[in-house]
């Protein structure tokens, strides 16, 4: 009869198969483009299991105590009056359905950020970086090929079935190059910034070559200014975002002139640009609570929807306003944006704090999630969130010791 394993070397096996799951994620995500919310899910349920094995309280306050801070207390009421929105949204069982895909994500996302580092074997920033350089040789093949692996398997063949993959890799590769970096890996460092950005730039997504460059961007910034440049500048560019939402549209559609939408037709910016205005309308009639969480997918069936101008309400069929900052304006008013806006400011104070490496990759990341979500995706999908999980999991292990396997 075998004798029991010891907590410690019990909690090892599961943070290193919680390490190993963290580290294919960009591979999985290639073939499998919905799949992020299942692997940060089961990252975090081995991360926190090995913690409870191994130091139930120490495992507890790691995982309680930042809620008590001020940016935990204003991220919470956030979520709070995104759940209480609810109440008044015209159809509780879409945002319920929001609500199931984006809370159990957040909470995984959370979990990892908070449990994975410092916890993670030394092998694991090498094999995730054999990870990326594959899911990113993979899409660049097969976009030259017009997707022979989605073809012969029988799924959707259209080249925007890997933006999801590339926008999964993009915030993940500056973070695990400067582990890779710190660790003494400078090649391979080299080669997964090299091969990210061949992959994000080789895409079609528009959204993932505008991160790029805006984290770039800010990380150079970052770089080359005294720390309250760097982040003034984050912090002015987010204030923005909050502010100038509801009248995007609007400021686009005097400023953008007819040659530049020609040049970027295939990012089709005429139709972002009524879409901003369609939602910013119904913004301006309902500014204070929001027409309820979730309710982006049917809005054009909210009673807001019915009080806009008739040539402004067809783009609100589109889904979302392919504006995270827009869409929570839309959907949660001037209360769920001023908590959001005021999460983000706290989350900057915090990062001050950090050492100067670690401060430009985190401004870097802020960067080009942001640029992200300024033109993309709904801001409650599960595979995104899982995503900046992933990625300030590997950020933040970046400031720690290497602990062996």
């Amino acid at each position: 009869m075998s004798a029991t394993l010891p907590r410690s070397e019990t909690a090892a096996r599961l943070r290193a198969a919680g390490a190993v799951t963290l580290a294919i994620l960009p591979v999985v995500m290639a073939l499998a483009n919905r799949s992020s919310p299942v692997v940060v899910g089961l990252c975090a349920l081995l991360f926190l299991a090995a913690g409870l094995v191994e130091d139930r309280r120490g495992t507890g306050r790691l995982v309680l105590a930042p809620l008590a801070t001020p940016l935990g207390v204003a991220t919470l009421a956030f979520l709070g009056w995104a759940i209480v929105s609810i109440a008044w949204a015209p159809f509780a069982g879409l945002s319920w359905r929001n609500a199931g895909e984006f809370l159990p994500s957040l909470a995984a996302a959370y979990l990892l950020a908070r449990l994975a580092p410092g916890n993670m074997p030394a092998f694991a920033p090498r094999l995730a970086a054999w990870s990326i350089a594959l899911a990113g040789l993979y899409i660049v093949a097969a976009l030259a090929a017009d997707l022979p692996l989605h073809r012969a398997m029988g799924s959707r063949v259209a080249l925007f079935v890997l933006n999801r993959p590339v926008l999964t890799i993009m915030p993940i590769a500056g973070p695990l190059a400067y582990l890779l970096y710190r660790r003494g890996h400078g090649i391979a460092a080299l080669l997964v910034l090299a091969i990210s950005a061949a992959a994000i730039l080789r895409s079609i997504s528009g959204a993932a070559a505008m991160g790029l460059a805006a984290g770039a961007g800010m990380a150079l910034v970052a770089v080359l200014t005294p720390k309250r440049v760097g982040l003034g500048i984050a912090g002015a560019a987010l204030a923005l975002a909050f502010i100038l939402a509801p009248v995007e549209g609007d400021l686009l559609n005097k400023a953008m002139p007819e040659a530049m939408h020609e040049r970027l037709v295939q990012s089709s910016s005429r139709a972002r640009v009524a879409i901003a205005r369609s939602f910013g309308a119904a913004v301006a009639l309902d500014p204070w609570r929001g027409a309820g969480f979730g309710t982006s997918a049917r809005f054009i069936e909210t009673p807001v929807a019915a009080r806009i101008e008739p040539d402004l309400r067809p783009m609100l069929a589109v889904g979302h306003p392919h504006n995270i900052f827009l869409q929570i304006w839309a959907e949660l008013g001037i209360v769920g944006a001023g908590l959001a806006g005021a999460s983000l400011m706290l989350m900057l104070t915090r990062l001050a704090g950090l050492p100067r490496g670690e401060r430009v990759v985190a401004l870097s990341l802020v960067g080009s999630c942001a640029a992200v979500a300024f033109v993309e995706h709904g801001a409650w999908q599960g595979w995104w969130i899982a995503a900046l999980g992933a990625a300030i999991a590997w950020a933040r292990e970046a400031g720690t010791s290497p602990r062996e396997a």
